[in-house]
């Protein structure tokens, strides 16, 4: 399966995946408005070697920066690949360009030693944390949720790497569907390569040298992004027969998100992959199957079929109720029709890849 290098790293609690610069780059394009003025941590990474300490420090002046920190964990030696055997780790601070040269230069670069491990979740780092504006990096993917808690618990904006998986953990996902946290633009096509020194176990065919390829990669982020804010364009009317309901719960199945039918505003259950979609101004999402159908997973038939997230359509700006208590129209034929915006909805990409026309790769 794609996903055999996650996992095998996650069971061996290896989380050393360099995000690659050109990745970094793509995405961060998107939200150079919210980093001027701001103080960024990188605190997952050897600020020595890092693809994010390199798109920060030089593009310091750029983004109108005020400070940039990157921290380093168990870590003093220049090998990228190191054994994070030490137990005194580093940080380093940077306030931009002093010679003009616009390049961080190593005497423009303060040096800190930590006096424990540089742990992310140790007094010393959150010290550092509690100063940053933003934090931007790839925390270790098997201590997501507890990363993810940490930032939430001080408030911090930020943009970091993560698995789609961690969409399903019910420590993530109410933060999605509260509005407090949702998808950046994401890989192209939905994985990356990251530069690693873990074999390559991936059955997809495109390998890279000294790299590995995981699958259902995400950029999650609390900063505003213009792309969730654009509405997904609706096609697809409703039917009975090509939206059944499920057999276990009150909501109709929809098997792809753009076949979200134009003019149905009760609940439906929508592949994950909605949420590369969702505008919240369009669409509000009221559960999932795993956590909120109390009968189990979603039958339609007889057949289970793959978790759905729950969602509703927005009227006007505003929560919809269901189809049966909403005022219908009749034509003169005497047949419903259901009401729409009377709104022009802009015009929304249909394919996630559109959104980065340049080609990616890793940290």
């Amino acid at each position: 399966m794609a996903n055999k290098n996650l996992n095998a790293a996650k069971n061996a609690k290896k989380d050393e995946f360099y995000t690659q610069l050109v990745d970094i780059e793509n995405e961060l394009k998107h939200y150079r408005q919210h980093f001027k003025g701001k103080t960024v941590l990188c605190n997952c990474d050897d600020p020595r070697v890092s693809n994010f300490f390199h798109y920060f420090s030089y593009n310091f002046e750029q983004l109108g920066l005020k400070k940039l920190i990157t921290t380093c964990y168990k870590n003093q030696n220049r090998d990228l690949f190191s054994q994070n055997d030490c137990e005194q780790a580093i940080w380093l601070e940077y306030y931009g360009d002093k010679n003009n040269n616009r390049v961080p230069d190593p005497e423009e670069i303060g040096i800190h030693y930590f006096n424990g491990d540089g742990d992310f979740r140790s007094q010393e780092c959150i010290e550092l944390l509690k100063e940053a504006d933003i934090v931007v990096t790839n925390p270790p993917f098997s201590l997501f949720r507890e990363y993810v808690a940490q930032l939430m618990k001080y408030g911090k904006k930020f943009v970091i790497v993560g698995h789609q998986n961690a969409i399903h953990y019910k420590e993530i996902f109410p933060l999605i569907k509260e509005n407090k946290l949702w998808l950046g633009y994401g890989f192209r096509g939905g994985a990356a390569h990251f530069i690693s020194k873990y074999e390559d176990v991936a059955t997809a065919g495109n390998h890279k040298e000294g790299m590995i390829r995981v699958s259902g990669v995400n950029w999650f982020t609390n900063l505003e992004i213009q792309k969730r804010h654009e509405d997904l364009i609706l096609y697809r009317q409703y039917s009975h027969e090509e939206y059944p309901k499920y057999d276990n719960y009150d909501a109709i199945n929809v098997n792809k998100t753009t076949d979200i039918p134009l003019d149905y505003y009760g609940v439906m259950g929508v592949p994950i992959t909605f949420l590369d979609k969702y505008n919240p101004e369009q669409f509000e999402i009221l559960g999932t199957s795993t956590m909120d159908m109390s009968k189990g997973a979603p039958y339609v038939g007889g057949k289970r079929i793959y978790e759905r997230i729950l969602i509703r359509r927005r009227q006007y700006g505003a929560d919809c109720v269901p189809q049966s208590e909403q005022p219908h129209l009749r034509d003169a034929d005497g047949s419903i029709q259901y009401p729409m915006p009377d709104t022009t909805l802009p015009l929304a990409a249909e394919d996630p890849e559109t959104y980065n026309q340049t080609d990616r790769s890793c940290k």
